[in-house]
């Protein structure tokens, strides 16, 4: 199998060593318009080209697309139409979904969007549990991280979480209500107040409070900030009977126990790995899990977990937390 990656930044060359990683025999090529790029992935043993053009003509079997956000409809639908399946990174703006879903239909290719949380084991622990308790729940859940420390090699405002359309604090939107989503059910009531408290030098609000209320009846309390010192993710899922506790990682997922009156550990990983770059939150066996998903799409042996069709009502819900008409 071949795989060319698009866009050779922090999150591309993370996807060339964990497909290295699932099978050491697939032929890695890439595009990027940066040279250093470039010359940094050509050390690693790996062809580059200057543009899709060029690498469409080594006929890749799939593609990751790995570059922000705002630029992904552009390359989707260049790759669509040289009929290479293709997978890319959270898109957070609907640009050309309704024309890159009929290209796709068209031409046979699958296209995959990326969304990690639904990969994670404490995640699908609590999907389990949520869906096992039948009854309505509530949730608290705060996702914090502060905007300078997302890619301390880069400054913020040369990275996509920099731009008001594509933000920090709506990238963890698109992050966490894919999931939160799947676990209680659409959402029938939005309220959301927001601010700017930072001396951060941004155009958009840097920290939000919303209440969500969904069709299942849960209701949840979702606090998300571009503020906090230190990276967090902090989730309680409570009803009569049921309490749980997770801290955003694999070492951290509780349940009450109602017999003895205890939090129990919850242990959903045998092993997991972790990129020191990056705060604890970030797991990469589900970054793995994804890529075998998308893959196996690709063969025809699996569904995929989540979809562009999904997004764009996850979408929907953002902008109205956002205030976006």
């Amino acid at each position: 199998m071949k795989a060319l990656i698009v866009g050779l930044g922090s999150m591309g060359k993370r996807r060339i060593r964990l497909l290295k990683g699932i099978d050491p025999t697939i032929e890695i090529i890439g595009v990027d318009t940066w040279d250093e790029r470039r010359n940094q992935v050509e050390e690693m043993g790996h062809r580059t080209f200057g543009s899709i053009a060029e690498a469409a003509a080594e006929k890749p079997d799939v593609a990751f697309v790995c570059t922000a956000p705002l630029s992904h409809y552009a390359i989707l639908k260049e790759l669509l139409t040289y009929k290479i399946n293709s997978f890319t990174e959270l898109n957070l703006v609907k640009d050309g979904y309704e024309e890159l879903m009929e290209l796709a239909k068209a031409n046979g290719t699958v296209l995959f969007l990326s969304s990690t949380m639904l990969y994670r084991g404490e995640i699908n622990f609590i999907l389990d549990q949520v869906k096992k308790y039948e009854k309505p729940v509530s949730y608290i859940y705060h996702i914090g991280q502060y905007l300078p420390d997302w890619h301390p090699w880069e400054s913020y405002k040369n990275f996509f979480v920099g731009n008001k359309r594509t933000n920090g604090c709506r990238e963890i939107f698109g992050i966490e209500m894919p999931w939160l989503i799947e676990a209680f059910g659409k959402v029938t009531d939005v309220y959301s107040v927001s601010n700017k408290v930072t001396d951060l030098d941004i155009d958009f609000d840097d920290r939000y409070f919303v209440t969500l209320t969904h069709e299942s009846g849960a209701r949840g309390v979702l606090s998300v900030d571009v503020v906090c010192p230190k990276a967090v993710r902090n989730l309680e899922v409570y009803g009569e009977g049921l309490h749980l506790f997770w801290e955003g990682n694999p070492k951290a997922l509780w349940k009450f126990n109602n017999e003895t009156k205890e939090k129990e550990f919850i242990n959903t990983y045998e092993s997991f790995e972790h990129d020191s770059r990056y705060s604890d939150n970030i797991v990469e066996n589900a970054y793995v899990d994804e890529m075998q998903n998308f893959l196996a799409v690709v063969k025809g042996t699996e569904t995929a977990k989540y979809s562009f069709e999904k997004d764009l009502y996850t979408i929907s819900v953002m902008d109205k937390i956002e205030g976006i008409e």
